[in-house]
């Protein structure tokens, strides 16, 4: 497959839109909305930003985005009051994807790995990205090889060497016994 091909394939695998919140309820009644956070990109972005509001995706311009508790408060231009606020209940925030935040170099949004092909710093091809299983200290790429079994690889620096975003590649370093311990035969999707 040519690497233009390859690109083209990514393009069309990126989302339009990126889910980031949920708005719970109406908070207060000045017409904010308390958001349940669904992505970190949620606290990066700006007053000003726009974000589109419920299935129908409905574009409205923030005035500002606290933090309160584990929760955020939203302010949107043009929802004023309680009333106007509740008929935002339940509703999905999301964003655009051109407008997600920059992240640091290294650090990439789930859907951009999922789908990568795997392969060592020699060359051999593992497999492809199917699943990315989040712990509490890193996130574990699930990799299922052309034979079916899975390989759990840690995405630390040690074991991610390079990711190639346009080539659809990441090169990793196979720690001694990584892929021994970590091979889980027989597991069908």
């Amino acid at each position: 497959m040519s690497a233009a091909r390859r690109r083209t394939i990514e393009r069309a695998r990126e989302p339009v839109f990126l889910l980031v919140g949920r708005v719970l309820r109406p908070h207060g009644v000045r017409g904010s909305l308390l958001v349940e956070p669904l992505s970190e990109m949620l606290e990066t972005l700006p007053a000003g930003a726009t974000v589109y509001l419920g299935s129908e995706r409905r574009a409205a311009r923030t005035v500002e985005i606290l933090r309160h508790g584990r929760m955020y408060r939203l302010r949107i231009v043009g929802c004023e009051d309680r009333d106007a606020a509740e008929a935002f209940r339940g509703m999905e925030v999301q964003i655009a994807v051109e407008e997600r935040p920059p992240l640091p170099p290294g650090r990439y949004y789930h859907w951009q790995v999922i789908g990568l092909r795997v392969a060592t710093e020699a060359g051999e091809p593992l497999g492809d990205i199917r699943q990315i299983l989040e712990t509490g200290a890193n996130d574990v790429y699930v990799v299922t090889t052309p034979d079916g079994s899975e390989i759990l690889l840690p995405a630390i620096t040690s074991v991610v060497r390079h990711v190639d975003l346009e080539a659809g590649v990441m090169t990793v370093h196979m720690l001694p016994g990584l892929e021994e311990v970590t091979r889980r035969r027989g597991i069908q999707k």
